[in-house]
């Protein structure tokens, strides 16, 4: 039988490729080069090009879903890649970080952690999505980011903004954050120093005062965004959703029950936020709130501001006749009992005036008598160098081993060594920061509270 040697014979060149074609050539390895190319307008190119079938199909997603060869990633897929470039982005932060250590020491490294974790994540999203490439997590699941609304490849500029607002912002915020609420909460607490005590505006500025913190918080919105995207499956972070970049498949795929979606922990996450709130709303109606604490420091402040006014003052006796007035109260205790505090010269002149039963006179937040220095009564060092270093095999000299006189946060010689009640030593910044974050013992996990940290002093013994 006569074969048919016309379709043989033809170049290939001689015809657009169908979508049969697209997809064969897309999943070769020499299709790559023009599917991952930068900066330049990829939805230009002819139509012979295998992205343009990617780009088509994408427009008309919308319009047929099911007929499309190339469909929106799932939800699966979605997290599977950003999973991957999250591990990715740890593992070149881990290298960035033995690095640093090696040239400027771990001290160095463990205060720079989080400049570290962003280098990292802004290097590596500048030599793919930057650049117009795939991430590693974009190969790893062939899924290409497109832009929804167009059915686009994502212009130079909107990526840039796209990589800023997810790496750069979110830095910017945390770091501002702390600055944001100390004047929030000053605002706050200058307003309830006006105001009676029992008004509903005093009510309303003294319940944003005690949430402050859950308020600035951003968890809320990000569980909101995630139960979103366990509803529909399309935007994981919200820069990309922002943005409208949304992944699409490189492949067809076929439609099976095991790639459902994560709708099931969609209603989970609504019924937790559901719940949380209609306890929030009943502590609020009932007045029994949880934060007895938080209103007992907002109330402190409170007096404190209208004793510095003049327009009262602050009772902290115990019942013997005695009071002590705060001239400036700290906005936290662990500040003072850590150090932290002290380590600028503002901190350094809190004082604290103190109200003798033999006084005659009132003091205000103005008198100069009777004060004392926050040194002096918590016995923090306020020098910018460590008292004791156990660099000198002198200094300390009963604590015997190179391995004892390291701390085993920082691995250097221990500075100012402090110790938690299991007995276990480390520099005094490094457990500071430590409990800080997490009250237990970095080694045995025992409890160890900012009031349980005690520094070890030298014996000077004259001979």
């Amino acid at each position: 039988m006569p074969l048919n040697t016309e379709s043989t014979t033809t170049p290939a060149s001689s015809s657009p490729p169908t979508a049969q074609t697209s997809l064969t050539s897309l999943t070769s390895p020499s299709a790559e080069t023009p599917l991952l190319a930068s900066a330049s307008p990829l939805e230009s190119q002819p139509s012979s090009d295998p992205v343009s079938a990617i780009l088509s199909n994408a427009r008309s997603k919308a319009a047929s879903p099911a007929t499309s060869p190339f469909p929106f990633a799932a939800a699966p897929d979605v997290i599977r890649a950003h999973q991957k470039d999250a591990y990715f982005q740890g593992h070149l932060a881990s290298q960035i970080s033995g690095l640093h250590r090696l040239l400027l020491g771990a001290r160095s490294a463990h205060k720079w952690t989080t400049e570290t974790e962003t280098a990292a994540s802004l290097l590596y999203l500048s030599l793919t999505t930057l650049l117009g490439n795939r991430t590693l997590g974009e190969e790893y699941c062939d899924v290409v980011s497109l832009h929804a609304p167009t059915g686009t490849l994502p212009t130079l500029r909107r990526r840039a903004v796209y990589i800023a607002s997810s790496v750069l912002l979110p830095y910017a915020v945390t770091k501002a954050l702390p600055s944001m609420r100390a004047r929030a909460r000053a605002f706050i607490v200058s307003k309830l120093a006006r105001l009676p005590p029992y008004t509903f505006e005093a009510r309303v500025w003294r319940y944003l005062g005690t949430h402050l913190s859950t308020i600035l918080s951003s968890a809320p919105a990000h569980a909101v965004a995630l139960a979103l995207f366990y509803f529909s499956g399309t935007y994981y972070e919200t820069a990309k959703r922002v943005f409208g970049l949304r992944h699409v498949f490189t492949h067809k795929v076929a439609q099976t029950p095991d790639r459902a979606g994560y709708e099931v922990l969609g209603v989970l996450l609504v019924i937790q936020l559901a719940v949380s709130g209609w306890i929030h709303a009943r502590q609020l109606i009932t007045g029994s709130s949880d934060d007895a604490d938080a209103e007992a420091a907002l109330a402190a402040e409170v007096r404190a501001a209208q004793a510095r006014s003049g327009l009262g003052s602050v009772s902290l006796g115990a019942g013997d006749g005695s009071s002590t007035t705060l001239a400036n109260a700290p906005a936290d205790l662990a500040d003072i009992l850590l150090g932290t505090a002290s380590n600028s010269s503002a901190s350094a002149s809190t004082t604290l005036a103190l109200q003798t039963p033999a006084a005659l006179t009132p003091i205000t937040a103005n008198s100069s008598s009777a004060k004392l220095d926050i040194s002096a009564i918590t016995h923090t060092p306020l020098l910018n160098t460590p008292h004791y270093s156990l660099d000198d095999d002198k200094t300390m000299a009963y604590i015997s081993g190179m391995q004892q006189r390291k701390c085993t946060l920082c691995l250097e010689a221990l500075r100012d060594p402090a110790a938690t009640q299991c007995g276990h030593v480390f520099c005094w910044t490094c457990i500071s920061d430590w409990v800080k974050e997490k009250p237990e013992c970095p080694l045995c996990r025992r409890a160890a509270l900012v009031q349980h940290v005690l520094p070890l002093r030298a014996a000077t013994i004259e001979t």
